[in-house]
């Protein structure tokens, strides 16, 4: 199974912490050179000098907000115009939580900018590269509600429902160029938005935050909650040649929690 990526180049957005910085870590690892994106300068520079543990690569890094796409789609035209792209992680961080019927409209249209905009621009800065090379990994981390609805998620619900259609969209598109598009669908995942999500829980319950925890993880088949780690690996195994003819699907990395197949 041929799982290397020596000679590849990846961009992973979002990818200072969490689910981004440990899937920059597993592309490197299989020997990819990763550009990261990022808001937050120092924290880009402290991640590419631990990818520079990896011997043989280049790393760099990308300053840019999604809240500004026009900014975004500068920096990333900038980039491919002398660097071919071969794998693009779409990871960005989710809308507030909070019930869809009390969203203010303006929150739809951030975060339909933030995800699927900036998605759009990123994919459409590098498509061009990924058809001269025949190879193209274009692999979008979303969200299990994409499966089945989030209670207290609405934005994040709508919003996620539409990249997983325009994703689903662009495989059929770009398949035939040897590109694939994939979605991974997180399930229950100790980053910093879980931790924040556990606190509001407790706050409007009045449980202990352990009790929420114990709560979510009583809903999972495997009994806890997962490691970014755990979705890195199948990010990095969707990029690789051996999943090449893998498209246009949503892979749950969820420990069972997802109620459907």
């Amino acid at each position: 199974m041929e799982l290397s990526l020596s000679g590849r180049n990846a961009i992973v957005c979002g990818s200072t912490q969490g689910i981004g910085k440990a899937a920059a870590i597993e592309l490197a690892m299989l020997g990819a050179s990763v550009i990261l994106v990022a808001r937050d300068e120092g924290k880009l520079k402290s991640v590419v000098e631990e990818l520079q543990l990896y011997s043989g690569q280049s790393h760099a890094y990308i300053v840019a907000d999604f809240n500004d796409p026009e900014l975004l789609k500068t920096k990333i035209e900038g980039l491919t115009k002398h660097t071919v792209v071969h794998i693009l992680v779409n990871n960005t961080g989710g809308p507030a939580p909070g019930a869809v019927i009390d969203a203010k409209p303006d929150e739809f249209v951030r975060a339909f900018s933030n995800h699927l905009i900036c998605n759009q621009i990123l994919v459409q800065s590098c498509v061009e590269g990924m058809k001269r090379e025949k190879y193209g990994r274009i692999i979008n981390v979303i969200s299990t509600s994409v499966k089945t609805p989030l209670r207290g998620l609405g934005v994040s619900n709508t919003i996620r429902g539409a990249v997983a259609n325009w994703s689903k969209t662009l495989s059929m598109e770009l398949g035939p160029f040897g590109i694939t598009v994939n979605n991974v669908l997180p399930g229950a995942i100790m980053t910093a938005r879980l931790e924040a999500m556990i606190k509001l829980r407790s706050a409007k319950s009045g449980k202990t935050e352990d009790e929420v925890m114990q709560a979510m993880e009583a809903e999972i088949p495997m009994g806890r909650i997962g490691d970014p780690k755990e979705i890195a690996a199948a990010i990095a195994f969707l990029a690789t040649p051996a999943a090449s003819y893998i498209n246009g699907i949503n892979v749950p990395v969820d420990g069972g929690r997802t109620a459907c197949l």
